[in-house]
C-alpha cells in the first residue's frame, strides 16, 4: 500500500474527455488523449489494499487489482503490465468497454467514490504497448493437435490465444470479413479505435494463431465436416438473435435492428463506405432499448448528424444513488449513469421532448405508423408503470423517420446451420448446452462465451474464453493443466 492516507486526500478523477462539441465531429475515442497518465498514480494511491479485496469477487477474471494498483502508484509500469496480463489477455479492451462491476465492488465505494480501477488498467495497458511490454509469446513446442475456434469476439480471442501458447495449433474461423465480432462490426470507433484490436491480431499471428475470415461455418464450410479436421472445437460465435419488437407497424421501412444499423457505420469508418445506407443525417431517430447497444447507436447518430434523437427506456429513471436494499453492496446497481454518448445528447439538445438527456424513461411503444408509401413517420408510445402497465392517459407520439431496435439477444444465430449440423443440444433458455467442463454433446466440441452464457458483458465474455482453453486443454493432453479457469460454466455475477 504505497500512500495509507490516499483515499482520505486524494479525491476521485475520471479519464477527461474532450469537449462535446470537438468530439461529435470525429469518430475518434471521447477522451482527451495522454490526459489519463498525469492522473493515474495518484488515483490508485486511493486504494487501500483491503484485506477481503471484494474487487476481485466483482470481477470474473479474477484480476489482481489492489496488485498492479500498488505498482502503478510506485511507477513499475512493466511488473504492473505482467500482473494485468497474468489475469486479462486484452485488458485493453475492457478498460475501455466493460462498465466496471470491480469498482461497484471496491471496499472505499461503501461510502465514497470508488477507486478508479478501469482507468488504472487502461492506463496500464496502454503503456505496456507503449513501452514494448506486450511482445509475443509463441509456445517453446508444438503439441501436434489442433483446435478450431468458430467466432473471434474477445471469448474466442482469448480462447484462441490461450491454446496457441499452450503448443496448439489454432484456427480462428469469422463470418465477416475482418477479424473482431462485435468489437469490430458493432462498437463505435468513439468508444474503442480499432487500432488496438488490430494489434492485438497483430500479436496473436506473430504467437502462431491462425486466422479465417469471410468463412462461415455452417454455410461456407459444413460444421460436421471441419469436426473431423480438428482434435476439438471452440464455438464462441456470441448470441446474435435479436430480439424483435411484435407491435402493428413494425413491417414498415425504416425500422432496423441496431446489429443491422451499427455495423455499416462501422464501415464507413473502416473505409469500405463513403456513406452508411441506413445514414441518420438530417432524419428524426428514435431508439427503442435503453442499454449501453442504444447508447451506441445514441453516439453513432448524432456524429451522422441526426435532426434529433430520442432513446427509450421501459425502465423507469433510476435514482443516482445506490438502493441499499434492493442492490447492496458490493453487488452492481442499477443507478443513472450518463454515458459520453448521453452527455452529448443532452448538451446538443438532440431530443426535444425528453425528460432527461436523450431518453424518455418507463416509455413503451405501443405500434408506428407511416406514411403512403409505406416509410415510418411515427412511433405512439404510452408511459408505463414500474409493473410495466400503460399509464392511462399518457400517449405520446414521436416523430421518426429512422427506429432502431435495441432490445438484446436472445441467443446464438442458428440460420447458418451450425448448431444443426453438430446436432448440439440447446439449454431452455435458447443457447447451447455444455456441462461443468464446457463441454457439448458432441465429443470433441466445447461452447463459451454468449452463445452458451447468454447474453452478458465483454470481461464475462474473456474469462470464458480462458477458461474453456484450459478445459480444452485438460481434453487435448488428457491430464491436468497448466491453463487457468477463473470461472465455471455456471457461475453468474453477484446478485441479491
Amino acid at each position: 500500500m504505497a500512500d495509507p492516507k490516499g483515499f482520505l486526500t486524494t479525491p476521485r478523477q475520471d479519464w477527461p474527455r474532450r469537449p462535446v462539441e470537438e468530439r461529435v465531429r470525429d469518430w475518434h475515442e471521447v477522451y482527451v488523449p495522454g490526459a489519463l497518465l498525469p492522473i493515474i498514480s495518484k488515483q490508485a494511491d486511493r486504494c487501500m489494499d483491503c484485506g477481503i479485496p471484494f474487487c476481485h469477487d466483482a470481477c470474473p477474471l479474477g484480476n489482481l487489482i489492489p496488485e498492479w494498483n500498488d505498482l502503478v502508484s510506485r511507477e513499475d509500469w512493466r511488473a504492473a503490465a505482467e500482473r494485468l496480463h497474468a489475469t486479462n489477455n486484452f485488458p485493453e479492451f475492457t478498460g475501455r468497454l466493460c462498465p466496471a462491476p470491480c469498482e461497484a465492488g471496491c471496499v472505499l465505494a461503501i461510502n465514497q467514490p470508488a477507486v478508479t480501477i478501469k482507468n488504472v488498467e487502461c492506463a496500464i495497458a496502454d503503456r505496456a504497448w507503449e513501452e514494448g511490454f506486450a511482445q509475443p509469446a509463441p509456445p517453446d513446442r508444438l503439441s501436434g493437435r489442433t483446435v478450431a475456434v468458430i467466432g473471434s469476439g474477445p471469448t474466442g480471442l482469448a480462447a484462441a490465444q490461450q491454446l496457441t501458447r499452450a503448443g496448439h495449433t489454432v484456427a480462428v474461423y469469422e463470418r465477416d470479413d475482418r477479424i473482431g465480432g462485435l468489437m469490430r462490426y458493432g462498437i463505435p470507433a468513439f468508444k474503442m479505435e480499432k487500432r488496438h484490436l488490430e494489434r492485438r491480431i497483430e500479436q496473436m499471428t506473430a504467437e502462431g494463431t491462425k486466422f479465417r475470415t469471410s468463412t462461415a461455418v455452417g454455410r461456407d464450410v459444413d460444421a460436421a465436416e471441419l469436426r473431423t479436421r480438428y482434435d476439438a472445437v471452440v464455438i464462441a460465435t456470441g448470441a446474435t438473435a435479436w430480439r424483435e419488437l411484435p407491435v402493428p407497424g413494425r413491417e414498415l421501412a425504416g425500422i432496423h435492428q441496431a446489429m443491422e444499423y451499427l455495423p455499416l457505420a462501422n464501415r464507413v469508418c473502416e473505409g469500405d463506405l463513403e456513406t452508411s445506407p441506413l445514414s441518420a443525417a438530417g432524419k428524426d431517430v428514435v431508439i427503442v432499448g435503453g442499454g449501453d447497444t442504444g447508447a451506441d447507436c445514441l453516439g453513432t447518430a448524432v456524429r451522422e448528424g441526426a435532426a434529433s434523437v430520442t432513446q427509450l427506456d421501459i425502465y423507469p429513471q433510476p435514482g443516482t444513488e445506490r438502493d441499499e436494499e434492493r442492490e447492496p453492496w458490493p453487488t452492481y446497481p442499477k443507478v443513472y449513469r450518463v454515458s459520453p454518448a448521453h452527455e452529448e445528447a443532452r448538451d446538443l439538445r438532440t431530443a426535444p421532448l425528453a425528460d432527461t438527456d436523450a431518453r424518455l424513461f418507463a416509455a413503451s411503444t405501443l405500434r408506428f405508423s407511416g406514411d403512403e408509401d409505406g416509410h415510418v413517420r411515427w412511433l405512439h408510445l404510452v408511459e408505463v408503470d414500474e409493473q410495466r402497465r400503460p399509464v392511462p392517459g399518457t400517449e405520446r407520439d414521436l416523430p421518426a423517420d429512422l427506429v432502431l431496435l435495441a432490445l438484446g439477444f436472445s441467443g446464438p444465430d442458428r440460420s447458418d446451420g451450425l448448431i444443426d449440423q453438430l446436432g448440439l443440444d440447446m439449454a431452455p433458455s435458447g443457447t447451447i448446452a455444455r456441462d461443468q467442463d464446457f463441454a457439448t454433446n458432441v465429443p470433441g466440441v466445447f461452447a463459451a462465451g454468449d452463445a452458451a452464457r447468454g447474453q452478458s458483458l465483454i470481461v464475462w465474455a474473456i474469462a470464458e474464453g480462458r477458461a474453456v482453453a484450459a478445459a480444452v486443454d485438460r481434453h487435448l493432453t488428457g491430464g491436468p493443466t497448466r491453463l487457468p479457469a477463473p470461472i465455471g460454466p455456471y457461475d453468474r455475477p453477484m446478485r441479491v
